[in-house]
Order: structure tokens, then C-alpha cells, then sequence
């Protein structure tokens, strides 16, 4: 099966992308073709794809991309038997002629403009109708598959799940050790970046870093870059997510400091169960998701939500706790790694993504969005 796989707003490395489903593609014995912004994020293709370089979409400069792509995808649709779209602008850029296509769900795009700064006030309130009607012409047109069991409410037809689950190790990783805790994913105010940067400040007295792993939005990089000039933490910048978990490992803690949105709520926020995967304690305020899990496998710490430095202090208490404890914390560890290893790892659902997209490859005609429920087995 050839397969194209598209983005211009994700990055190429994206792990859901990159190191899940195309890594399930290729072992599977499939060619992909990926387009994507590998220029401009400083990426060099990885062996084994046919790499079509695309600018990326950035705030609201994103015609130049959408134009790129879409040409890259009429190119790729001639020889492919699948196309595999990750963006909500792609369904805009989609050929006429192409063979069966999937748009991959892993955003809730009308809850996260809140988080989209860089739109002005009166383009963000005429957005949501104009994404809906995007959202339901997709339902009629093209293949979808969910990235988490909510997604569901978004849409009348049923559509299989394919959870973000990740690797987890065959063998358990180091304990947490007592002098540093991270923090692995995007980084902007909504995903607590000021808060990270407060409780780096207040732990410095006691000889506890800060690692901060993944890119950052424009308007907290200064903060970011000041806070490492005092010494307060290390900032690494985007780091692929493999490499990302292994500089996870042997950590105090991992940080999960989401604000409460609507969107964010019944979700269930990747880094958790990446922390676990890693044998690290997690603290992570109380999203719906993240507390039921963390809650129930007592893997780690709910903080409250609140203002700057009421989380910053609370997150702080934990970790001092945390190194005062070290069977409890080598507990925790060992807790979320079991608890990951048998129900969250990757390679559990990998066969059954590749499987969902060879039948409807081979299936150009059928689009399920009226078939009974499915979800694609953890």
C-alpha cells in the first residue's frame, strides 16, 4: 500500500505522526510519502519516505502553505492508494481526483482557539461556525479517526479511536532520582509555562532543576530564555519524542500544568502517561482525565488550579515531599510503569491502524460515517 501522509501545521517529527503511525506504516511493509514543513523546522527526513518539503503554517500566514500542499497532495494522489491528512486546512486543499482519504482527529480545533493568541478578537468568534461546517462536509467526504473517545461528541456518524498511546520500554526504567524534575511538550501559558518557570525560581534554594523539553510559543520564549541566564532551568528546545523520554528518565518528577479549559477536560494529556511510560511521578493539575488516571494507579500528584504562584507553591510541596520520600516516589514510578506498559503502549494498537487504513484503501468507495461504533482496541 502506498500511502501519503500530509501536514503543514504539525511538526515533522510530530510523535503521533512520525513516530507512531508512519513508524507503524513502514514496518508494516508500506511506502509513505510525507509532506511536510522539513525546512523550515531544520529536519532531515528520516531513510525509508519520500519526503515532499512544504512551508509551514504558522499563525496567520498560512496561505503560502496551504497553496504548496495542496499541489504536493495532487502530485502524491496519482500513485497513492491512501491519503492521510493531520490538519483541519488540508480538507480545503484536498484533490478532486484522489484515492480514499482519512483525516486524522487529534485536536479539538474549536477549543483550542481560545489558546491561539495570535487571533484577533473578531477572527476568532466567526471561526467556530466556519470549522463546523468544515468538520461535517469532512464527515460526508472523507474517512476520520478519533484520537480520543470524546471526539466523539463532535460528530453524528461513528468513527473508530485510534488512542495516542506511546512506546513504552520492555524493561523498567531507572528510579526517579532526587535532584531534577521535568517537563516534555509544547510550551506556552496555557500549558503553565509561567508557572514552570515560577517553581523553577522557588526550587533552585534546594538544589532542584528544571528541564524544560519542546518548543515554545513566540510569547514565552523571553521568559524562558532569562529564566536559563539566572540558572533557574535548562531549556532544550524541541527534542524528538524518543529522544525527549530517554532525558525523562531517573526525574523527581514530570510536570502536566494544563489550565482548565472545556476542551481539555475529559482529555487525558499525553506527557501522563509518557511520564509513566518513563517510571516518572507525575504532577498534573485536575483535569477530568489526568486526575481519574493518576488518581487511580497513584502515580503521582493533583495539584489545584489557580493563579501563578498558589500552583507553583503547591507543585513545589510535592516535589520537596517527593525527595524526602524515596520509596514513595520509586513507587509511583514503578506504578505508572506497569499501568502503562499493559494498557497504554503503542505497539497494541499499531496493528490495527495499519489494518483500518488497508481496508479502506481497498474500499475507495465506502465512507463509515453512519457504521456501527468501533474503536480500535488498547
Amino acid at each position: 500500500m502506498r500511502v501519503c501522509v500530509g501536514t503543514t501545521v504539525h511538526h515533522p517529527e510530530d510523535a503521533r505522526i512520525t513516530h507512531r503511525q508512519i513508524r507503524a506504516l513502514l514496518d508494516a511493509g508500506h511506502e509513505v510519502t510525507f509532506v511536510a514543513p522539513f525546512t523550515h523546522c531544520n529536519v532531515t527526513p528520516r531513510p525509508g519516505i519520500r519526503a515532499v518539503d512544504v512551508p509551514r503554517a504558522v499563525g496567520l500566514r498560512r496561505g503560502k502553505a496551504l497553496r504548496a500542499a495542496a499541489s504536493a497532495l495532487r502530485t502524491a494522489a496519482r500513485d497513492a492508494d491512501l491519503l492521510l491528512v493531520h490538519d483541519i486546512e488540508l480538507l480545503l486543499a484536498l484533490p478532486r481526483r484522489r484515492p480514499p482519504t482519512v483525516w486524522d482527529v487529534h485536536e479539538d480545533t474549536i477549543g483550542a482557539l481560545d489558546a491561539k493568541t495570535y487571533l484577533p478578537g473578531p477572527v476568532r468568534s466567526v471561526l467556530p461556525p466556519l470549522i463546523r461546517a468544515i468538520e461535517s462536509r469532512a464527515e460526508r467526504r472523507v474517512h476520520l479517526i478519533l484520537a480520543e473517545e470524546s471526539y466523539r461528541a463532535r460528530f453524528p456518524g461513528a468513527h473508530p479511536v485510534v488512542p495516542d498511546h506511546t512506546y513504552v520500554p520492555p524493561s523498567p526504567p531507572p528510579p526517579p532520582g532526587d535532584h531534577r524534575i521535568v517537563y516534555v511538550g509544547h510550551i506556552s501559558l496555557a500549558r503553565g509555562a509561567a508557572e514552570m518557570v515560577e517553581v523553577a525560581r522557588r526550587l533552585r534554594p534546594y538544589g532542584i532543576r528544571l528541564d524544560l523539553i519542546g518548543p515554545a510559543d513566540a510569547e514565552v520564549r523571553p521568559m524562558l530564555r532569562d529564566a536559563q541566564r539566572a540558572g533557574l532551568l535548562d531549556w532544550f528546545g524541541y527534542v524528538p519524542n524518543n529522544h525527549a523520554l530517554r532525558m525523562a528518565e531517573g526525574a523527581l518528577a514530570g510536570l502536566s500544568l494544563l489550565h482548565d479549559a472545556p476542551h481539555r477536560r475529559p482529555s487525558t494529556p499525553t506527557k501522563v502517561v509518557e511520564y509513566m511510560s518513563r517510571g516518572v511521578p507525575v504532577v498534573t493539575t485536575p483535569l477530568q482525565g489526568a486526575a481519574s488516571l493518576v488518581g487511580r494507579v497513584g502515580c503521582g500528584t493533583i495539584v489545584p488550579f489557580g493563579e501563578v504562584g498558589a500552583v507553583a507553591g503547591a507543585v513545589v510541596r510535592c516535589v520537596l515531599r517527593l525527595r524526602e520520600d524515596a520509596e514513595r516516589r520509586a513507587a509511583m514510578g514503578a506504578r505508572g510503569y506497569v499501568e502503562a506498559l499493559y494498557h497504554y503502549h503503542w505497539p497494541a494498537v499499531a496493528g490495527e491502524f495499519v489494518a483500518l487504513l488497508e481496508r479502506w484503501a481497498q474500499a475507495p468507495d465506502t465512507v463509515p460515517a453512519l457504521s456501527p461504533s468501533r474503536t480500535v482496541p488498547a
